[in-house]
């Protein structure tokens, strides 16, 4: 048996006569379901192309809402190569399209950054009060148009 001090902190000080051992290990239990219930979120990579076609764009899309639902964070990245660097714009704009596509699911970290050759953005899934604002929002739209 030994003194423990339970709260060193408080005023007066809280301490105990127990097994320490025991103490120790029953923490050691306590930080272990702890860390159990703790949510890891991962980046998963989508590439993009240039000139990806429409079809396309949404095949990789639905990916990304898989993702998106699944609690990961989606990196959207697209690389130019050669003679493309001349298209950034056309880029951008293909991959702002695609973050559109995605607007339910997620919401842009920042805009597309140009890093060398690479641009890239991060869209990171959307949490339940925003899904819920979102949808009481579409519902009040819907009531005013209905209500015309």
């Amino acid at each position: 048996m030994d003194l423990v001090n339970i709260s060193p902190n408080a005023a007066p000080p809280v301490c105990k006569i127990m097994d320490y051992g025991k103490y120790r290990y029953e923490q050691q239990k306590k930080d272990k379901e702890a860390k159990k219930k703790q949510k890891t979120m991962e980046v998963k990579e989508i590439r993009l192309g240039i000139f990806t076609e429409a079809h396309d764009l949404e095949t990789k899309a639905t990916t990304a809402v898989k993702f998106l639902r699944g609690g990961d964070k989606v990196k959207v990245s697209m690389r130019f190569r050669g003679r493309e660097m001349g298209h950034i714009d056309q880029g951008r704009q293909s991959m702002l399209r695609f973050c559109e596509m995605l607007a339910e699911e997620g919401t842009m970290e920042k805009n597309p950054v140009l890093e060398g050759r690479n641009m890239s953005v991060t869209i990171a899934p959307k949490t339940e009060k925003e899904r819920e604002k979102a949808a009481k929002a579409a519902r009040k739209a819907a009531e005013e148009t209905a209500g015309e």
